[in-house]
């Protein structure tokens, strides 16, 4: 479907804050990456192994205390995921910032693409797409419980992230 500068989402934040933001994230994942090769992390800004936010603002830790629930999707390792995939994610442990009004918003998998759900349980946030003139394809789905998926292709297809890996 082609779009059009009409419908195409803008930044919800003026340039200087979004400099301001990008950096934060950008020392917040370094940050993650050295202590995670140091081994002395236990999942940057959560306080404990397996802790994920949830649509709450609380924590959940996935059934084997590392990582997301099962769903019988292929898998990406996080550790696999570009480097914008792993801001973002950064920005959802953090409860935010995010650079777009949408981000944090309700996604209703009508691609039933992700295991059936509630409808309020999977929430919807963007990643950069290197040369996109609008918020590109890439998308990172929260569930509830800790699930994170990983989608390039704007819903088509999905791959459960597995933390830690």
């Amino acid at each position: 479907m082609p779009s059009t500068a009409s419908s195409r989402a803008r930044p919800s934040a003026s340039p200087l804050v979004l400099a301001v933001v990008a950096l934060v994230v950008l020392g917040l994942v370094l940050l993650a990456v050295a202590l995670t090769r140091t081994g002395t992390t236990d999942d940057v800004g959560t306080g404990s192994p397996g802790a994920l936010p949830t649509a709450s603002g609380s924590s959940t830790t996935a059934p084997s205390g590392r990582g997301t629930p099962v769903s019988g999707l292929p898998t990406v390792a996080e550790s696999a995921l570009p480097a914008e995939a792993a801001a973002t994610l950064v920005l959802i442990r953090a409860g935010g910032p995010f650079p777009y009004d949408e981000d944090g918003g309700r996604f209703g998998n009508r691609e039933r693409e992700l295991p059936r759900r509630p409808s309020s349980y999977y929430r919807e946030y963007t990643v950069e797409t290197p040369v996109e003139g609008d918020r590109g394809p890439r998308r990172i789905v929260a569930g509830a419980d800790g699930d994170l998926y990983w989608t390039t292709d704007h819903y088509a297809s999905f791959r459960q992230i597995e933390e830690g890996r």
